[in-house]
């Protein structure tokens, strides 16, 4: 999941900062979600797959679709 958070992201050119005020996280927490430090709960996965308007399988890296 790691790879494809940081991929939407800078694809979107949105900044750590922003993500995590949009998602009422911290910026640490998404970086460590983004280096693999920590791994996402199921609710947590939703709102980045929400938040990036891409399936779970495409933010887990199941499928490129």
């Amino acid at each position: 999941m790691e790879f494809r958070l940081k991929e939407l992201r800078k694809k979107r050119k949105i900044s750590q900062l922003k993500l995590a005020l949009d998602l009422n996280m911290s910026q640490n927490s998404i970086s460590r979600y983004e280096t693999g430090e920590r791994e996402a709960d199921y609710e947590t996965l939703i709102k980045f797959a929400d938040y990036f308007d891409v399936s779970l399988d495409y933010l887990l890296g199941r499928s490129d679709q």
